[in-house]
């Protein structure tokens, strides 16, 4: 799986379900800024993965298979 199909399958979540990344993240309880996209990459240039758990959480929250 790659880095950016993860990140462009949530914000296609997001915009399925007249939300934005924002809204997504508050809908499946997360931080509003957890899917940001300057936090998509860290202070030292590595990819960052969304865990399982926020994962499933947007999953959940989207009624998504």
């Amino acid at each position: 799986m790659k880095h950016k199909i993860i990140w462009n399958a949530i914000e296609r979540l997001a915009k399925d379900n007249g939300l934005s990344c924002s809204g997504l993240a508050k809908l499946s309880g997360l931080d509003a800024t957890t899917f940001n996209k300057s936090k998509r990459i860290t202070a030292d240039g590595r990819k960052r993965w969304l865990s399982m758990e926020s994962l499933n959480k947007v999953l959940q929250a989207t009624s998504t298979s």
